[in-house]
Order: C-alpha cells, then sequence, then structure tokens
C-alpha cells in the first residue's frame, strides 16, 4: 500500500490539524520508501519494542507517543539515538499520532466512555467543531458523560477495575456517595479537573496527577496512570486499521507499564520486561 495513502487514512482518525500546538505528531524519522506492507503499532517507539518491529517484517511504524517531544542532535548514545539507527538503517518510517488521536473524541480516545457507556458525551476542553455536522462533539481534550444509572462509589470503582484490568491507583479528593457523571482524560490530565468539575462530574479519571493538584482538587480525581488508558486506545486503533485497510498487515506490539506497584521487603524486579513480549497480529 502506498505510504502516503497509509498517512492519509491515520489522519482521518488523527487529523494533525486537531493536535495541541506544543505536540510533535505526524513523520518523525522519514523513509525513501513509498510503499508498506506491514505496519506496526505500539504505545511508545522503544528500542526493544521498534527491535521487534523490524524484526518481525514491519516496514512501517505508528506510535501514539512522539519519539522526542524537542529536535535534539544525535550527539549522545542515548534511546533515542538506537530508535533513530535502527529506522534509519532499515530505512523505515515512524509516524506519530498523538494529540491528534487524543483530540478525536468520536475515536478511539472514546474507548473508555464506550465502555462504560456514557451518555450526553461532552468535551472538557473544547478545539474545534467537528467536520462532520452530525457530530454532536467537537475536537478537544477528554470526556464528561453520564452512567445509564447512578452507582454506589464502590460499584464504580469495582466496575472501572475491571475494564481498565487494574487493581489500584492513586485517589485524591471527596469520594462522592453516587457516581452519576463521569469525565476522564486519557494521558496527563491532571490539570483538567476543574474542567471535569464544570462538566458536572462526580469523579475524574486520568493519570500523572502531581502533588498540586490532587492537594487542590474539589473532585474525587482517580490517577489509574498514563499507560492503562491509552494502551487500550492503542490496541483498539490498530484494530480499526486492520479493519479499514485489509490489503495491510497491521501488527499490535504491547507495550508495558513503566510504574509498578512494589510491596516494601519483595526482591528487586525489573519494570523493563523483556523484548521478546508477545505480539498481536490483527485479522
Amino acid at each position: 500500500m502506498v505510504l502516503a495513502d497509509i498517512i492519509r487514512h491515520i489522519e482521518i482518525t488523527a487529523p494533525l490539524a486537531a493536535a495541541a500546538p506544543w505536540d510533535k505528531s505526524g513523520v518523525q524519522v522519514a523513509s525513501r520508501r513509498t510503499e508498506a506492507k506491514h505496519l506496526a503499532v505500539m504505545l511508545d517507539p522503544t528500542p526493544p519494542l521498534v527491535r521487534e518491529a523490524l524484526n518481525a517484517g514491519a516496514d512501517m511504524l505508528l506510535s501514539h507517543h512522539p519519539l522526542l517531544m524537542q529536535p535534539r542532535f544525535l550527539d549522545a548514545l542515548s534511546d533515542f539515538h538506537a530508535v533513530a539507527g535502527l529506522l534509519l538503517t532499515a530505512d523505515v518510517c515512524l509516524y506519530s499520532a498523538h494529540t491528534s488521536l487524543d483530540a478525536n473524541l468520536r475515536g478511539p480516545a472514546a474507548w473508555l466512555a464506550d465502555a462504560l457507556r456514557l451518555t450526553k458525551r461532552a468535551a472538557l476542553e473544547t478545539l474545534a467543531p467537528h467536520p462532520d455536522a452530525r457530530s454532536p462533539l467537537p475536537y478537544g481534550f477528554g470526556l464528561a458523560g453520564d452512567l445509564p444509572s447512578p452507582m454506589p462509589y464502590a460499584d464504580f470503582t469495582a466496575l472501572l477495575s475491571r475494564v481498565l484490568d487494574k487493581a489500584a491507583w492513586s485517589a485524591a479528593g471527596p469520594a462522592p456517595e453516587l457516581v452519576r457523571r463521569v469525565a476522564y482524560c486519557p494521558g496527563s490530565g491532571g490539570g483538567m479537573a476543574q474542567a471535569a468539575q464544570d462538566a458536572g462530574a462526580d469523579i475524574f479519571i486520568t493519570g500523572d496527577v502531581k502533588y498540586h493538584a490532587a492537594l487542590d482538587t474539589r473532585i474525587r480525581m482517580l490517577d489509574v496512570g498514563h499507560f492503562a488508558l491509552e494502551d487500550a486506545m492503542l490496541r483498539l486503533f490498530a484494530g480499526t486499521l486492520q479493519q479499514e485497510l485489509p490489503q495491510l498487515t497491521v501488527t499490535y506490539f504491547p507495550a508495558w507499564d513503566p510504574l509498578a506497584f512494589e510491596e516494601a521487603g519483595t526482591p528487586a524486579q525489573d519494570t523493563y520486561p523483556s523484548p521478546a513480549a508477545p505480539k498481536e497480529e490483527l485479522h
């Protein structure tokens, strides 16, 4: 499949015009190739995953997180140097759909809202109207919506645990007795707690909450981690691309959560896994 056509198709769901101004979505490493047969999708373009994708025959890579947020010289033997070297040697393009994917509130970023069956959805931070005039949602960051029926707080967190496949997280702010309206933002959304409160949410789910954001919040915040919300989003995007582009082989390369809960007194365990993690070919 023509490389430019793959990029155009990615940008239907993740339009660059919707990306945050500070972001570096788009082509990260260019390639002389004009066609690709095997697209590897991953959350982070780390050396182990990039190496594994290339060994599996991938001739184009799509990541969520950019290779770098700011340009820099190849003046140190860092992970950036290793990934750039791997891709340039193999002549393989790396494309990042970062906030361009986050901002499409009708796309994979809506996966948690879909899983929780949220209705009356609204953006927490509006960017621009969606080009489809029939869409009730603009481009923006973060979603709020109503549960099908109110739930006791403990029942809601039990449901969230099953949906995220995660047993524990950090919490801040007053816990509501009943949860009626839920807000969330994939990635680092701690600064959007007020927007979640203004949207009428009883609870706000995100990652990377900072100390002072937790101290100041007047809404219940659950920091489920950066990884938990975005890995599922990328897995869904990979599956959608495979369905829409059957002439292309799409393989999802699972990432790992670099942050792990550790019990005191237990033997040390590296959170950095073997690069031989099982990949998922999507058909």
